[in-house]
């Protein structure tokens, strides 16, 4: 297993080899985006200081003390993924749709406005399940590669070990399908047919699975103008990757290679544990303000398995061999600590008509942990240190009304939590909606469109005997649509 991680510390970003327990994982876990209720969404998640609405309290648990009534909720979506790739001048696109739910949940709301002698208004229970990620997903990524193969990082990888000591996830794999072998009698230098390039690269990406957060609120009303609330998460973790990577010899360039297929699977399971605290001020009848600070979250125990296969076609004597080798299944522990996040609000209220609203969003990713009994991820956790930085979040809000008719609309960007020429990871977000409001029921629609752009490393090739790469580069704009509806229902 440490084979592995020392593999994946020659480039911060490796993301060919998704082995599980590195700084990839780490940040995909930390890195969370709220899908919640229709109205919530179609204001661009600006929600920290208007309450009363229960996907808004995963921001800011004080909202639960804007209720007057109780109310129960849900959001069903329609998710629509597109990722756009450009390697080595060739340009691809795919697609990927999922039906899934957004939030569902309900708050209790008791009157305490009969104690004359107490300024407390009300107290209210709240309970809510939200989804936070949607790992849905498809990329594929096509083109020539005249310089290198993955072949090349292998027999690099291999250099100086002997064929019994080599990687059973990687190199090992490679020598047992025939495509790297020994060029001297002491076993340790290895060589390989197409490792100079020349081969058309093909890789299909599949991504499932979401994260998701159920929450236990309570808060409470002082004098209808301050409003507290803190709330008690269980986030849970439900992942699963799989790529098939082929390279094929189209210009029959090659003496003996045809073409190597490599697959990977990827399964993860883990929950956790979070604390959230808020507060709402009612300033004056046309300003509020909202803080909330959420806690680290404590995932104790993520149980990742993986399995690799690798599959060759050599030509010898104008007859293709086949040969094909599997992995052991792969079983790893371990716990990660995402990091803390503090976020300031304020909301202008026009009265009935409408209202504007603002929020801002800190959360330092150099501070995620990974950690196990067995393995301490020193040089994981460095490399995070190193890649990683405080990310800045911002969005903002607005909804007018029309008689019984809410017309909404939001913005967001979204800070990158690389450092500085490591990756970009900034996105932006752009949402509407409309509103259908009674005494007793609602419905809301919305639509958000949500666009960030990311490099993907391919595998490291040194140059020479020094610490100087060359690593191939996908270049992947990631567009994705949310379509939801929610219903609701107060009494």
């Amino acid at each position: 297993m440490k084979t592995r991680f020392l593999l994946l510390l020659i480039l911060p970003f490796l993301t060919f080899e998704i082995n599980g327990q590195n700084q990839e994982d780490a940040l995909r876990y930390s890195r969370t985006s709220l899908l919640g209720s229709a109205r919530y969404m179609a204001m661009g998640g600006a929600y920290g200081s208007i309450g009363a609405d229960i996907s808004g309290l995963s921001i800011n648990p004080a909202g639960i003390g804007i209720f007057r009534k109780s109310e129960f909720m849900f959001t069903p979506l329609i998710t629509f993924n597109q990722t756009e790739v450009n390697y080595m001048g060739e340009f691809r696109d795919d697609t990927k749709y999922n039906l899934g739910l957004s939030n569902i949940g309900f708050v209790l709301a008791s009157d305490l406005s009969q104690k004359k002698e107490s300024g407390w208004k009300k107290i209210q229970f709240g309970f809510n399940f939200n989804r936070t990620n949607n790992f849905t997903n498809r990329v594929f990524i096509e083109g020539f590669n005249n310089n290198s193969s993955l072949l090349t990082a292998y027999i690099y990888e291999a250099d100086g070990l002997h064929p019994d000591d080599l990687d059973p996830f990687t190199t090992g794999l490679a020598y047992d399908a025939w495509l790297i072998w020994p060029t001297d009698n002491s076993n340790e230098v290895y060589t390989a047919d197409a490792y100079m390039g020349g081969v058309m690269q093909h890789q299909t990406i599949y991504s499932s699975g979401s994260m998701s957060e159920m929450l236990f609120t309570l808060g409470a009303n002082y004098g209808d103008r301050v409003y507290f609330g803190a709330s008690v998460g269980i986030p849970y973790i439900r992942y699963s990757y799989e790529s098939v990577y082929t390279e094929t010899d189209p210009l029959d360039r090659h003496d003996y290679f045809v073409s190597m297929t490599r697959r990977e699977n990827l399964d993860t399971k883990g929950s956790g544990f979070i604390f959230k605290l808020g507060t709402i001020i009612r300033a004056t009848d046309w300003l509020r303000l909202g803080a909330a600070f959420h806690s680290p979250t404590y995932f104790s125990g993520i149980n990742e398995e993986w399995r690799y296969s690798m599959s060759s076609e050599l030509l010898f004597d104008n007859k293709i061999e086949r040969r094909s080798a599997d992995s052991p299944r792969g079983r790893f522990e371990y716990e990660l600590t995402t990091p803390m996040k503090a976020i300031g609000s304020a909301t202008i209220l026009f009265g009935k008509m409408g209202l504007v609203s603002a929020e801002y969003e800190f959360a330092d990713y150099s501070d995620i942990r990974l950690n196990s009994s067995g393995y301490k991820f020193v040089k994981e956790n460095q490399a995070i240190r190193d890649s990683y930085t405080a990310a800045h979040n911002l969005r903002f809000g607005t909804e007018w009304r029309l008689n019984d008719v809410y017309l909404r609309g939001g913005y967001a960007l979204l800070g990158s939590p690389y450092k500085s020429q490591v990756n970009d990871g900034k996105g932006s977000q752009v949402s509407l909606g409309l509103g259908f409001r009674q005494q007793d029921y609602y419905i809301d629609l919305a639509w958000v469109g949500s666009t960030y752009k990311e490099v993907r490393y391919m595998y490291p090739v040194p140059q020479g005997q020094g610490l100087d790469y060359y690593t191939p580069v996908a270049n992947q704009t990631f567009n994705r649509q949310l379509y939801m509806l929610t219903f609701g229902w107060r009494f």
